[in-house]
C-alpha cells in the first residue's frame, strides 16, 4: 500500500509538471489605436475595441482575415473608432459582446450586432464583476470620463455610457484597457491590481501624456501601453512626451512601447 501511494503521488506530480511545461502563457497583440487581442493560456480569444481597419495598421486585412476564431468582444463604448469591425467579426466567428447593458442594446439595435451573442451573461455596469468563459476570465466595469453617443444614418442616438474594464486571466495578467478617458481620482481605487495598463494618451478627446502619467502613478501597474494616440492628426500626445511626464514621478521604466503588430507574452 505504501508503495502504491508513493507511485500515485510521483505520477500526479509528473503529470502536474509537464502539464505545466506545456502550459502556453498569456499574450497581448497590438492593432493600432484602442484595439488590442489577448489570448488566454488556454487558448481563448479576446478582443478589445477591435477597430483593425484603423489607418495605423497596413496589415489590416491580413489581421480581419486571420481572426477566425473569436471567443469575446469587449466594447468600451459607442464611437466608430472603437466599434471598429466588432460586428463584422462577431458574424464570421459567433464571438460574444461583452460590453454594458445600453451598449449592447444599442449595438444590436443599430449596428445589425447579432442579438444571439449579445446576452445579459456577458454584460453588467460600473462597479460590477462578472465571470466568463468558465470562469478563466473576470471583467470589472470601470467607469470612463467621455462622450458615448453612436452614429446612426439618422444621427447620434444613446449608447449607454462609456467605460474601461479590469481584465483578469487565470494564469496570466490582469489588464486595464482604460477606453477612452480623462484622469478621474477613483483610478486610485485600483492600485495593486492591474498588471497592464493600456491607457489612452492622445489628448483633445482624452487625456494627454501628462493626465496619462497622473493615471500611472495613482495605479501603480507592473507594466503600461500607450495608445489611442498619432492614428490622427488631432491625436497630437505622444509616448515621449508619457515617457517625459512619467520621469517626473521617477516610474518611466513602467512603460513599454508596442509597436502595431506587435504581440507580448506575459510571463
Amino acid at each position: 500500500m505504501k508503495r502504491l501511494i508513493i507511485f500515485v503521488t510521483l505520477l500526479a506530480f509528473t503529470i502536474l509538471t509537464a502539464n505545466a511545461a506545456l502550459a502556453t502563457p498569456a499574450q497581448l497583440t497590438w492593432y493600432g489605436h484602442a484595439a488590442f487581442k489577448v489570448t488566454t493560456p488556454s487558448g481563448k480569444v479576446l478582443l478589445v475595441d477591435p477597430w483593425i481597419s484603423n489607418p495605423s495598421n497596413p496589415n489590416a486585412k491580413r489581421d480581419l482575415d486571420q481572426l477566425q476564431k473569436v471567443d469575446l468582444i469587449f466594447l468600451t463604448h459607442g464611437h466608430g473608432d472603437h466599434i471598429g469591425d466588432a460586428v463584422e467579426i462577431a458574424q464570421k466567428t459567433g464571438a460574444k459582446l461583452v460590453a454594458t447593458f445600453d451598449l449592447q442594446k444599442a449595438m444590436v439595435a443599430y449596428k445589425g450586432f447579432p442579438a444571439k451573442q449579445a446576452e445579459r451573461a456577458e454584460t453588467g455596469s460600473f462597479g460590477g464583476t462578472i465571470s466568463l468563459l468558465d470562469g478563466e476570465v473576470t471583467v470589472l466595469f470601470v467607469p470612463a470620463i467621455h462622450g458615448a453617443s453612436m452614429d446612426t444614418p439618422n444621427g447620434p442616438v444613446y449608447a449607454g455610457e462609456p467605460s474601461g474594464f479590469l481584465i483578469s486571466v487565470k494564469n496570466g495578467p490582469r489588464i486595464y484597457h482604460t477606453g477612452d478617458t480623462d484622469l478621474f481620482s477613483d483610478m486610485a481605487l485600483l492600485k495593486g491590481q492591474v498588471d497592464l495598463m493600456l491607457l489612452c494618451i492622445g489628448d483633445k478627446f482624452t487625456m494627454g501624456p501628462v493626465r496619462a502619467a497622473q493615471a500611472v502613478e495613482m495605479i501603480r501597474p507592473k507594466k503600461t501601453i500607450p495608445m489611442h494616440f498619432g492614428t490622427f492628426p488631432a491625436l497630437t500626445g505622444t509616448p515621449e512626451q508619457f515617457k517625459k511626464a512619467l520621469r517626473r514621478y521617477g516610474l518611466e521604466f513602467l512603460m513599454y512601447q508596442m509597436t502595431v503588430g506587435e504581440t507580448l507574452t506575459w510571463k
